[in-house]
């Protein structure tokens, strides 16, 4: 199965709780443990301004280009820098890849090692994101003739604003968002969202998801599948108070694995948050997720 990677993900953010090592932690796991080899691994190159503006407004990525502190920049719960700008500008490009990857491949599956960035809005940044790469990657493919129609299947700790947002009006790409109700962001809404109580553990969580996702993916039937497979409903996550535990994780992602391969739907990752205590636990999550993957393939 092959993977999407760089090592420019891994950025210099100070003493900042997202942590960036993960992305080459995860790798650096699946490498030692057998599970893939250095040629299973694709590294993006950066998109053109052209397709990151099928999204973004041109004033605000004018300011990321530019490295400009503005009211369009400042939303972001990050530092900006030009090697922050890039690694979010070329994580977009990293999912990119890893659909057109997934459509084209018998395996049908796809893992970025990366990505997931569903707080960005057209003009402006918000939480940890700068760059939607998730809404790029859709509106690439959709200009390209490649899809027409796709869903989001949004497992991270937080409700995927952004992309709520951005695809709002457009009844070729379906969202679903499964996350925590009183926490962080402002919600918009999903096509379906489901918004859980505090301290929600593994068997409410998973019958949550089965009501929801399933039935909708036999309904809207898209060329495209993206699991936003975030770590951070992890019991020990530093963010939040849900109460999965990597077990829980694991039937969360063999779930949506599942009934993509069962229709024959092909389906990318991108990993979003995990901000467990011991960052070995997040990058178990993801790794367990690249695993699912792997045993998913067509």
């Amino acid at each position: 199965m092959t993977f999407v990677y760089s090592p420019r993900y891994e950025i210099d953010i100070g003493g900042h709780i997202f942590p960036s090592a993960k992305y080459r932690l995860v790798r650096e796991k699946l490498l030692a443990g057998g599970a893939a080899c250095k040629a299973d691994f694709l590294e993006p190159e950066p998109l053109p301004r052209s397709e990151i503006e099928l999204v973004h407004k041109p004033e605000f990525v004018d300011d990321l280009l530019n490295n400009r502190w503005t009211h369009r920049t400042n939303r972001s719960e990050m530092p900006l820098s030009p090697a922050i700008a890039q690694a979010y500008l070329l994580a977009a490009a990293g999912t990119t890849l890893a659909a057109q990857t997934a459509l084209a491949s018998p395996d049908r599956v796809c893992v970025h090692l990366g990505g997931g960035f569903h707080h960005a809005f057209p003009g402006h940044a918000e939480g940890f994101c700068y760059i939607n790469d998730i809404a790029i990657a859709i509106r690439i493919l959709q200009r390209r003739g490649i899809i027409a129609r796709a869903l989001v299947i949004d497992c991270d700790l937080h409700q995927g604003n952004g992309t709520a947002h951005i695809f709002a009006k457009d009844p070729d790409v379906f969202t679903i968002s499964i996350h925590q109700e009183n926490l962080y962001p402002q919600k918009v809404c999903s096509d379906i969202d489901v918004g859980l109580d505090d301290f929600t553990g593994d068997d409410e969580y998973l019958e949550a998801l089965k009501r929801a996702y399933p039935p909708s993916l036999e309904k809207h039937n898209p060329a495209l599948i993206i699991f936003v497979a975030g770590a951070d409903p992890y019991e020990d996550d530093q963010i939040g108070s849900l109460q999965l535990t990597k077990p829980g994780l694991l039937a969360r992602d063999e779930m949506v694995f599942g009934h993509a391969h069962r229709l024959g739907i092909p389906i990318i990752v991108v990993l979003a948050g995990g901000y467990a205590r011991n960052i070995a636990d997040t990058v178990d999550i993801h790794t367990q997720t690249c695993h699912a993957a792997m045993r998913h393939c067509h």
